[in-house]
């Protein structure tokens, strides 16, 4: 190899290793950018004629959807449950289930009352924010699988016997994410905290004897992300 080609390869794998070290975007910093995205929305939103507002809400939900899913959930995998967990900063403390849902859609932009719903029952969450309600008793997960499937790709919200979390569904996957009180098996005791996980295994979605499940990001609900409502 010629001494130039030999430099020029040094130059590229000291670059690639230093853009490598360089720390991600830090979680408030990534809030902000979601801010300032939800003031664009609000912006256009007020200033499009009726015939145009539904198209940007459309768009304000597919964006949302992966700022939820794709940006804000993985910031918080690892971050040690505990049942009366308030941390609002991702592995830094711990966080409850309720405030897991709650603190994640604070964060997204939505108006909501954080400590007030974190602490209520799980159904009357679902029931306030969710469309398409389905509840589920005593049924076999493949009914829970099948009504998924069913209602299309997006996020969802489940309220079990004593607990609460998401469900996403992107193409043929599906996942339980939710701050998980079940204790690791790998013999530490300690509890396994928010997690993306199949919805069938071992999990309080698959051991619930009672689900209610309601799809999160319909129409009301962008809108009121995008005009800044309070619930």
């Amino acid at each position: 190899m010629k001494p130039y080609a030999v430099f020029i390869l040094l130059i590229l794998l000291y670059t690639c290793t230093a853009l490598a070290r360089q720390p991600a975007i830090g979680y408030e910093a990534q809030i902000a950018k979601i801010s300032e995205q939800r003031q664009l929305f609000s912006e256009r939103y007020n200033a499009a004629p009726a015939k145009d507002r539904a198209a940007i809400l459309a768009e304000a939900q597919e964006y949302l959807t992966r700022s939820i899913c794709d940006t804000i959930f993985p910031y918080w995998y690892g971050t040690p449950w505990q049942f009366y967990g308030t941390t609002r900063t991702p592995k830094q403390g711990a966080i409850a289930c309720g405030y897991f849902v709650t603190t994640t859609l604070t964060d997204a932009g939505f108006q909501i009352p954080l400590v007030k719903w974190a602490q209520a029952a799980s159904e009357n969450v679902v029931v306030k924010i969710g469309t398409g309600i389905k509840r589920f008793s005593n049924r076999p997960m493949s009914e829970v699988i099948a009504y998924i499937n069913q209602n299309g790709d997006g996020l969802y919200l489940t309220g079990l016997d004593c607990h609460i979390g998401y469900i996403y569904k992107s193409g043929g996957t599906l996942r339980f994410v939710h701050s998980s009180y079940y204790r690791e098996v790998s013999g530490s005791g300690n509890a396994i905290g928010v997690i993306s996980e199949p919805l069938e295994g071992r999990n309080p979605l698959n051991d619930s004897q009672y689900r209610v499940i309601g799809k999160l990001l319909g129409t009301e609900m962008v809108r009121n992300w995008v005009t800044g409502a309070r619930y």
